[in-house]
């Protein structure tokens, strides 16, 4: 099945749509969210990419991330695709959106207007193994420190987004 993401300008208007692997291909800005769950110990919710996924497979990452569908909110998007990745469902609120490009070895780039979501949750997920094949708890400054020592093992928008995750968990 095609699936397209939303091509956006810097102020998150859509201009257009694209089918998903193009437009990483192309490092086309499109829309994209970041989910953060955190429990009540203070520890964010990681999943391990599957090693079969298109770009940074085996890569450790934020609790859920994708894309929104034409005609989806964000919101609805991050639900969804929070259940359909993790088995979870939790309120989400939005705190913060931000822009990056990066690219990587296979030749895609991830350009993206990323919408980041936090919630809270004690459930434990039931993962889906197309998706995720691993996950962990660890506080936010724990995970810095792995970062700092081995940032090959993760995925670089959540290096590129964790300080700001960081602000703005701390400064709630």
């Amino acid at each position: 099945m095609r699936e397209d993401v939303i091509l956006v300008d810097e102020n998150d208007l859509q201009i257009g749509q694209m089918e998903k692997l193009e437009a990483h291909q192309k490092g086309e800005l499109h829309r994209a969210f970041s989910i953060f769950i955190f429990n009540n110990k203070n520890e964010l919710l990681l999943q391990r990419r599957a090693k079969n996924k298109y770009h940074s497979g085996g890569l450790w990452t934020n609790t859920c991330c994708s894309h929104p569908r034409l005609g989806e909110t964000n919101l609805a998007a991050a639900n969804r695709r929070l259940k359909e990745e993790m088995g979870m469902e939790c309120a989400l609120n939005p705190v913060f959106s931000f822009l990056y490009k990066a690219s990587f070895n296979d030749g895609l780039t991830e350009h993206e207007l990323d919408h980041v979501f936090f919630g809270y949750s004690e459930g434990l997920p039931n993962l889906n193994t197309d998706e995720a094949d691993d996950y962990r708890y660890v506080t936010l400054a724990a995970l810095q420190k792995e970062i700092d020592e081995k940032p090959e093992a993760f995925t670089k928008w959540l290096q590129i987004c964790l300080p700001k995750v960081s602000d703005y968990y701390n400064n709630r």
